[in-house]
């Protein structure tokens, strides 16, 4: 019995993936599989934390070395299509200046997936604005300073 429970469980998810692939398209479906940029950065130079319209919740954290973004993460309670989007987003980001990053918007990042499907594209929409507010949070931080 086992053999045959391992069997059906290897075929089965074998038909998820091949359904994910083809609703997600190739890129996101990889990201999907190897998330990168998850985690927290401690002490960030800018940080935001958004809930959507879904009640997904993303946070991204910043670090900025010589007025460019050094490093950068995400984490996220919310679905693999919140969490794929999230890690473009803080891929995006890299080696950005500030004034670059206003163009790391939602739409850029469903660019850079090549889309997803109309009932997720808000996921997309959510971790630009996380994005946005991030970058908004370090700017206050430099008049401050």
């Amino acid at each position: 019995m086992t053999d045959e429970f391992d069997e059906f469980a290897r075929n089965l998810q074998a038909e998820i993936f091949e359904e994910t692939k083809q609703a997600y398209g190739t890129v996101a479906f990889e990201r999907w599989l190897y998330p990168k940029y998850m985690g927290k950065i401690d002490h960030p130079d800018g940080y935001a934390r958004v809930t959507g319209p879904c009640q997904d919740t993303m946070e991204i954290f910043l670090k900025f070395e010589d007025g460019r973004v050094s490093e950068a993460s995400f984490q996220t309670d919310g679905c693999g299509s919140s969490a794929v989007c999230g890690s473009f987003a803080a891929e995006l980001a890299l080696g950005k200046t500030p004034d670059e990053l206003l163009d790391v918007t939602g739409n850029a990042i469903l660019k850079t997936l090549g889309g997803l499907p109309k009932e997720d594209e808000h996921c997309a929409q959510l971790a630009g604005e996380t994005l946005q507010e991030a970058l908004s949070n370090y700017m206050q931080r430099q008049v401050r300073k």
